[in-house]
């Protein structure tokens, strides 16, 4: 390996702030391109209405851009934050990081939540929020060094082009003999290439030596961060952590509401989801059982393959043993293999730890493509987190790519050769490899789905129409991996989330399919209004999601609202009243995800989007597209058709068939849209009203003037 130079180009000395009821109360900010460095406070109003972590990045950036502001624009800021419970060892799931950017993808903001250690350590370095603004012409390595105080820029030469091996050498560079003291966030060469770069974040495993991965995988905040010059950001802390490192109001309040959660939690797991064995791989049959499985570009919701890359398999593949992504968390589902050998790319023949498969992978770069192989998956994955590529976007994107060439959209030529039917295992390892070098027919595919759409057609002569109902993307981000099709409140989970279709807002299929929760629009809306928010709340606080409703308590059955784990609720209302002293029951916790999530809908606006035409969704994610796929699944359509619509289905074709259940579902999803807004209290055209801005305190002269602008007066 050629030897790593790191030239000092920018210091900063600071005195770093006592940590008070989980807050540092400043920020950092980095200009790129005149390597400035600044550090602001935190105001009483940005706790009060956007509490931490997503919250403060989207302040942050809305601060930081303009209305005309796109992607690659030195003055898009890419935010990474905690949050006040982050960094919290007794709390199940409290180490998380929220990174935020406006994404190549949608031009919209885009956030993404995940684990590793750099939040917490950025948190208790000093700063509450990163902000990066400009660009480098070279690469850069930033170093917040919270232990001695100092936040230094280095320009980078020689390092490693992946984000494994790179990880690993300024881990080591920066450690001084303690590695776990050390968290890096990197992206990788398939990032500079693609629109849909992830972001690894590192976290050191004592037990196996080696610095580990988790990623914030959505909508590009990775190509950002390559686009910027960024080669890694390194937080330096003391991992003695513990309980009272986030200086709680009431040490005593947090002490116990910390260890019912957790006990709850080792006690239930190993009879629920056993995800401190396996992870989150048990979805895989459970999803195939229920028709829930994408399969073939979302064609289909089970194969007979799919227990293959189930949890049967993944509990003999994973190395045993703690595999937390932040300290103590019981949950501790960040599984991994040991001793992997990829058989093609740069690591060909040569063992390495894979970090995961998880079951969006699985199911995105598995079942999706029609590879239901476990080692091929996880070979995409390796090379996915080595080259800092988004999983779901990659396996939606090359599914598209895969039907458009089954159907003849796409010819042999234009692929580069590459025969991409479903299944061919050796052609998705290439367009992955493409996709790292910036070749090939891979390069292409690393710009999404949208743009194939628009490619395609000039370029082929592909049919609009039909790649716009088969493309799957919503607001110009790939779909994650759920099927749609049967259920309309998930079609509203991912049609009205304000980043496009990604399951961390709304994952209603199973209360909505399965248990027939909420079989009426009112109350599919009422859905979609509460765990949109409650769900948004977790990005605030620097929390996973997993232990509030992955893990249950034995009687949650039994309780008026089990889909909403009420006791979990009010456990997170205890915590966080216990940490910031801010006394705060469930509702409140609602209230305060409320203006968060309206203020980035009115973002969203401000960027040009955020109106009724931006909440639509290609027609395979409402109902079946090709005669294959009504035929596949005929009696459950014309049952649909008979009873839903009052329709004899007798001697009409399949065709006919399609139409009608067709104009049947796309306005059903058009009567729900209306429903969801009454119930946000957003206009018809999807946009919030000026009472609702008033009520949640984010009537800023600026968001009633851009309300004005959209005809919202009061």
């Amino acid at each position: 390996m050629t030897d790593v130079t790191l030239t000092l180009k920018k210091s900063l000395r600071y005195e770093r702030p006592a940590i008070d009821k989980g807050y540092a109360n400043q920020t950092l900010h980095l200009d790129l391109a005149g390597l400035e460095l600044a550090v602001a406070p935190v105001t009483a109003q940005m706790k009060d209405l956007f509490i931490g972590g997503k919250g403060f990045d989207l302040w942050l950036l809305w601060n930081a851009v303009a209305p005309t502001t796109r992607w690659d624009d030195p003055e898009n800021a890419l935010c990474i934050a905690c949050g006040p419970l982050g960094g919290t060892p007794a709390y199940p799931g409290s180490g998380k990081s929220i990174a935020a950017t406006l994404s190549p993808l949608t031009g919209a903001p885009i956030d993404s939540n995940v684990g590793g250690y750099f939040g917490p350590y950025l948190k208790f370095a000093g700063f509450d929020a990163l902000a990066i603004q400009g660009a480098s012409s070279e690469p850069l390595v930033v170093v917040v060094d919270g232990i001695d105080q100092k936040v230094e820029v280095f320009a980078a030469a020689g390092l490693p082009a992946d984000a494994y091996a790179l990880s690993d050498v300024l881990t080591a560079r920066f450690a001084q003999g303690k590695p776990r003291d050390v968290s890096v966030v990197s992206a990788g060469p398939g990032a500079r290439h693609t629109f849909f770069g992830c972001l690894n974040f590192s976290w050191y495993d004592p037990k196996r030596r080696r610095a580990r991965y988790k990623q914030a995988g959505r909508g590009g905040v990775g190509t950002v961060f390559a686009h910027k010059g960024l080669a890694a950001l390194v937080a330096r802390w003391d991992a003695g952590i513990s309980i009272d490192t986030n200086r709680p109001a009431d040490r005593e309040r947090l002490r116990k509401v910390a260890k019912q959660h957790a006990k709850e939690i080792v006690e239930l797991d190993p009879k629920q989801n056993e995800m401190a064995v396996i992870g989150t791989t048990h979805l895989v049959t459970i999803m195939d059982d229920h028709d829930l499985l994408p399969t073939h570009n979302f064609r289909f919701g089970s194969h007979r393959e799919a227990p293959n890359l189930g949890q049967a398999v993944f509990r003999r593949l994973f190395d045993p043993g703690y595999d937390g992504c932040w300290m103590g968390c019981t949950v501790a589902c960040s599984h991994g293999v040991r001793d992997f050998v990829p058989v093609s790319g740069p690591y060909a023949g040569r063992k390495v730890f894979v970090d995961g498969p998880e079951y969006e992978t699985i199911a995105g770069c598995g079942s999706n493509l029609g590879i239901f192989d476990p080692h091929t998956v996880i070979e995409l994955n390796f090379y996915c987190d080595a080259y800092g590529l988004d999983t779901i976007s990659v396996g939606t994107a090359l599914a598209f790519a895969m039907e458009c060439f089954e159907l003849g959209l796409i010819t042999l030529e234009y692929t580069g050769g590459l025969a991409l039917y479903f299944g061919n295992r050796a052609a998705a390892l290439e367009i992955v490899h493409q996709m790292g070098r910036g070749e090939g027919f891979g390069k292409i595919v690393g710009q999404g789905v949208r743009r194939m759409k628009a490619l395609f057609a000039a370029e082929q002569g592909a049919d609009p129409k039909l790649m716009g109902d088969i493309g799957m993307e919503a607001k110009g981000l790939e779909f994650s991996e759920y099927m749609t099709k049967e259920s309309l409140a998930q079609q509203g989970g991912y049609g009205l989330a304000l980043k496009g279709p990604q399951h961390d807002e709304a994952w209603l299929i199973f209360l909505d399919m399965v248990h027939n929760f909420m079989p009426t629009f009112e109350q599919k809306a009422e859905a979609l209004h509460w765990f949109p928010m409650f769900r948004t709340w977790f990005s605030l606080c620097g929390l996973c999601k997993l232990p509030w409703n992955d893990i249950i308590p034995e009687d949650n059955k039994q309780t008026p609202e089990p889909a909403k784990v009420m006791k979990h609720v009010a456990w997170y209302a205890e915590y966080f009243s216990s940490v910031t002293g801010r006394e705060s029951a469930p509702e409140e916790l609602i209230r305060m995800s409320e203006a968060v999530y309206n203020f980035q809908r009115v973002f969203n606006l401000r960027m040009g989007f955020g109106r009724r035409e931006h909440d639509s969704l290609p027609y395979r994610a409402i109902g079946p597209v090709t005669e294959l796929e009504y035929e596949s699944r005929a009696g459950r359509y014309d049952q649909q058709l008979a009873a839903l619509c009052k329709l004899d289905v007798a001697g009409k074709s399949t065709a006919e068939k399609l139409a009608l259940l067709r104009r049947f579902r796309e306005q059903q999803y058009e009567t729900l849209k209306d429903a969801v807004y009454q119930r946000r209290g957003w206009t018809p055209d999807g946009v919030p009203t000026l009472a609702t801005v008033k009520r949640l305190g984010i009537d800023f002269p600026e968001v009633v003037a851009l309300l004005a602008a959209h005809g919202v007066r009061a």
